[in-house]
């Protein structure tokens, strides 16, 4: 097993991730020591993608003081929209995120910014992407980029103007797996959300029902000997062909050591895979 975590290139922003990033939203208090503890066993652990948005709690302050050292160890996201009251999709309040986030995390620039979810409409209506746009040419925003789901996906990638999209996707909620080949034989990156299903309920914040569908399709009978049931979960995950970096959250130092091991462990062997998508496909959990 190597001791380095594998690459991918992310889509056409050119930008070499490491296969496993760090979803910096934080659901539990966390004292400053912790935190600064945390992000950085993050970077010391090979990680190089960290994604946050305006909106996760203290998230962006906690990155600018404890990791602003070490800048030029990670690719930098972040997300706009996000407002105090909600989302509120104008041009004004995206700049407004923007200026905010630059600050917090004491930074000129981003490397990738997305649009935190908003919906066809609202994307139009706003004209959100001449203002990512006009963010990127003031040099502020390297890449720009949409955090998204279906139905909005197909359109978005028919605009063809964002470079990464951040998705839902895992082995219990595999509505966008053929779309992640889609987005990548596109042009754009892939950023997985979720790629744990959130963790156990218990243990992070997954949904009864999707791992209910775990144990009724029998997927621990494939696991290795010594592997946790959301490492097998993280490693399917990895074995799609057009996953470029999988975003996963935590705030125990645990959790983060074995994430970083079933990364190591690489993809799922061909016949597991196979064998994992039929017990999926038998019980109903199905692509879109």
């Amino acid at each position: 097993m190597s001791n380095t975590l594998p690459t991918a290139t992310l889509g056409r922003t050119g930008l070499e991730v490491t296969r496993l990033g760090f979803g910096a939203a934080h659901r539990r208090s966390m004292t400053d020591e912790e935190m600064n503890t945390q992000l950085n066993a993050v970077l010391d652990a090979g990680i190089n993608f960290i994604d946050t948005a305006n909106d996760y709690g203290n998230s962006e302050e906690m990155i600018g003081r404890h990791l602003r050292h070490r800048r030029d160890e990670y690719v930098l996201a972040t997300k706009c929209g996000c407002h105090p009251d909600g989302h509120i999709w104008t041009r004004e309040n995206l700049f407004r995120g923007l200026h905010e986030s630059l600050e917090r995390m004491r930074v000129d620039s981003v490397d990738i910014m997305q649009l935190h979810n908003p919906s066809v409409a609202e994307c139009e209506q706003g004209e959100l992407v001449q203002a990512l746009q006009d963010m990127r040419s003031q040099g502020k925003v390297r890449w720009i980029g949409m955090s998204t789901t279906l139905p909005h996906l197909p359109t978005y990638l028919s605009w063809d103007v964002f470079d990464a999209y951040q998705i839902p996707y895992s082995a219990l909620e595999r509505d966008h797996e053929v779309w992640l080949t889609t987005t990548a034989q596109a042009g754009a990156g892939t950023i997985i959300r979720g790629g744990v299903a959130l963790g156990k309920p218990g243990v992070g914040l997954g949904k009864s029902e999707s791992w209910q569908a775990y144990t009724e399709a029998g997927l621990a009978d494939l696991r290795q000997a010594d592997e946790s049931d959301t490492s097998f979960v993280l490693r399917y995950t990895l074995t799609h062909p057009d996953v470029h970096t999988i975003i996963v959250g935590t705030t125990n130092p645990a959790h983060l050591a074995e994430n970083v091991q079933a990364i190591q462990a690489g993809p799922l062997s061909a016949d597991v895979y196979a064998e994992a998508k039929q017990r999926l496909d038998r019980i109903g959990v199905t692509p879109a």
